[in-house]
């Protein structure tokens, strides 16, 4: 049995030695150079350009404006597309727009035989504009006299608005002692900050537009690409080499349609699209600024008779994911504490700020800010211990949510609370920072959330023995190997196939580099999805060809399947150690019999139709210097519930990397547009641990 044994990730090696390819190492020596150029208004149009001296400058090769592209409108979030149209995304982008909607807009673009002439050239067109008033704060955005940023698709910039109730609030809150607590929450925009810029190069062959991006999601890349050019999916491939990080950025089309119209427009060649970091910072996604009004009726005892909540989200220019955050925010509110009657309202609301979009733990980041802060403001109230209001109303097992019928099928949040208490200190700490005087303090905190993993719908898994395969000589493919084609790599992908099929873990190959021609469907990479989801298509793959692995094996060998088995890679005689034969004589004989060959290959869906939770937890003890605005993280441990681990290291990696996120986010991170401007600057604070 394998599970719970640490393995590295398939791809560790490759990327800590350098042999990793990504996008720029790909890029065909002679491809041309595509740089964007960006509105230097936050609101307004393009009136026209001047474009007599960038065109005079040595090594340009054409220069496309927003008045030459497709007249199309499409979007660029990545989710699975539904033929449903109340479930498809929102379409409010061109290729360029004319329309300006932020600063940083992109509205031209050169193409160069390199990279200076494009940016020399780029320096050199005029633009006219037609400015208007901008707004950056979703309160300015809301007021009657702001200009709809997308009059042809929302008559106003609240681009969708929902609200739900759990029980009776108004009557909830009639019960006689009840304590009234509220208070206003708000989060700040912050990047992703992937190691790897924005990135993608194009070009075509065989009749093809080919793209080769750093994204995470191939084929959903793939459909937005042909609507946004108005051509069949067909007409399109895709190539997803390794990324350097993502987080959910690269979970929209971001350059990728440009880079795939920019190379039909110079015969096919070969044509790249790469961001600088200052481009990365405001061309791309961002996390959504939040701001939460919450009220709380409570009871002494610290139960909750009834909570209300209004949130609003700010958008930025464009839709990309839209009310989804927010909505899995509100969402949240409901399933971490659904004691007593819940009310909710939440916006999503367009204004003149760089697009925002997916980022790690989508929306659940900003609710557990606010619902958290705004629990021990509960708690101070009632002179109560944080942990024990929270323990009062938290979700219990068997809990059915209401809104999404997603079911508590287990949950450990009481250990984990309890072992971050005993490993913090909390009850001897809380004692000894009770009465502090002077600029230096010390306080311990914590928090605790929910998630629902699983995003759907599906992934598919695509394994194959090798043709070749013989015991004992090493070359691709050989030994009875298995190759998966299906997706990104995922750790649990070697462990799966271990485990249903039997092979030792140095036989199981992983294909890392995705090809939407060669690679089956799947929906991408994200939401928490690749074990609960990918990892259920792995094991039905591996199950599947188990049997057909077997099947044959006993016409080889005379004998009945079901008294065989595989062990590390060896076809064995059910309940004891003999070896029949291997798994690599089986793989040799399918592909080469000259009376029996068979190509053994399985294939097989996963729709997930449900989800699960979750939970985790977060304590930390500080020091501040109040006068210097200084916050020495002192120690910090989370606790997380995640179920059965299937592979340790690379769950201790998720919850590594997300506790430095987190202290980012909290702590030193926040983009700020100048209003003289309206471009990014950023603010920090100093942290240490």
């Amino acid at each position: 049995m394998t599970v719970g044994k640490g393995i590295n990730r398939v791809d560790a090696a490759a990327k800590v030695s350098g042999e990793a390819l990504y996008c720029a190492d790909m890029v065909p020596k002679h491809a041309l150079t595509a740089k964007v150029l960006h509105s230097t208004i936050a609101n307004g149009k393009v009136v026209a350009f001047d474009l007599e001296e960038a065109k005079r400058v040595p090594g340009v090769v054409k220069i496309i404006t927003c008045f030459d592209v497709p007249d199309i409108q499409f979007p660029t979030a990545g989710h699975p597309w539904s033929t449903e149209p109340s479930h498809q995304d929102i379409a409010d982008r061109k290729l360029l727009n004319t329309r300006v909607r932020f600063y940083g807009d992109e509205i031209a673009v050169v193409i160069a035989e390199d990279d200076l002439s494009a940016q020399h050239a780029l320096e050199k067109i005029k633009v006219t504009y037609e400015e208007y008033p901008a707004f950056f704060t979703v309160q300015d955005a809301m007021k009657p006299e702001a200009t709809p940023l997308h009059p042809d698709i929302r008559p106003t910039n609240v681009i969708v608005k929902t609200n739900y109730e759990v029980g009776s609030f108004d009557e909830a809150i009639k019960e006689p002692g009840l304590i009234k607590v509220e208070g206003d929450y708000q989060t700040p925009v912050v990047k992703h900050c992937h190691l790897e810029p924005v990135s993608s190069y194009a070009y075509m062959q065989d009749g093809k537009i080919v793209v080769v991006s750093a994204t995470q999601l191939p084929h959903i890349m793939r459909r937005i690409i042909a609507q946004a050019l108005g051509i069949g999916a067909g007409e399109i491939r895709v190539i997803k080499p390794y990324i350097g990080g993502g987080f959910g950025n690269r979970q929209d089309a971001l350059v990728e349609p440009l880079a795939a119209y920019l190379t039909t427009q110079v015969g096919g060649r070969c044509v790249k699209v790469f961001y600088t970091r200052e481009e990365t910072f405001f061309g791309s996604r961002t996390r959504h600024e939040m701001l939460f009004h919450i009220t709380t009726y409570v009871r002494k005892d610290g139960t909750f008779a009834a909570r209300n909540i209004e949130a609003y989200s700010n958008n930025g220019a464009y839709a990309s994911h839209a009310h989804a955050l927010v909505a899995n925010a509100v969402n949240e509110f409901r399933m971490m504490y659904p004691t007593g009657a819940v009310k909710s309202v939440a916006y999503t609301v367009y204004t003149n700020c760089p697009t925002a979009g997916a980022m790690r733990a989508y929306g659940i980041p900003q609710i557990d800010f606010a619902m958290e802060s705004h629990i021990d403001e509960i708690a101070h109230v009632l002179d109560m211990d944080p942990i024990e209001v929270r323990r009062k109303n938290w979700m219990q097992l068997g809990y059915v949510d209401p809104g999404t019928s997603i079911t508590c099928h287990t949950t450990a949040l009481a250990e984990c609370v309890q072992k971050g208490k005993e490993f913090i200190h909390w009850d001897e700490k809380r004692k000894a920072y009770a009465h502090q005087e002077g600029p230096i303090r010390h306080g311990v905190g914590m928090a605790i959330f929910c998630y629902k993993v699983g995003g759907l719908p599906h992934l598919a898994g695509d394994f194959f023995l090798p043709d070749g395969a013989q015991p004992g000589r090493q070359h691709p493919a050989a030994d009875g190997e298995r190759r998966r084609s299906d997706k990104a790599p995922t750790p649990s992908s070697p462990r799966w196939l271990r485990m249903s099929v039997g092979l030792p873990f140095d036989k199981v190959h992983i294909v890392s580099q995705q090809d939407t021609d060669v690679t089956p469907y799947d929906s991408g990479r994200y939401a928490s999805r690749q074990t609960y989801v990918g990892g259920m298509a792995v094991k039905k793959t591996g199950e599947k060809l188990k049997e057909q692995i077997l099947a044959y094996a006993g016409t080889m060998l005379h004998k009945d399947p079901m008294d065989m088995d595989i062990v590390d890679g060896n076809i064995v005689r059910k309940g004891t150690s003999q070896v029949l034969t291997t798994v690599g004589n089986v793989a040799m004989e399918s592909c080469y019999s000259r009376s029996n060959s068979n190509h053994l290959h399985a294939e097989e869906t996963h729709h997930c139709t449900d989800n699960t939770f979750a939970f985790g937890v977060t304590f930390a003890d500080i020091t501040v210097d109040i006068p210097m605005c200084q916050i020495t993280v002192d120690n910090i441990i989370n606790v997380h519930d995640s179920g059965v681990i299937i592979n340790p290291k690379a769950a201790e990696g998720q919850v590594h990397g997300g506790m430095s996120m987190g202290l980012g986010y909290g702590l030193t991170e926040h983009i700020i547009l100048d209003p003289r401007q309206a471009g990014c600057s950023t603010t920090t604070c100093w942290i240490t641990s």
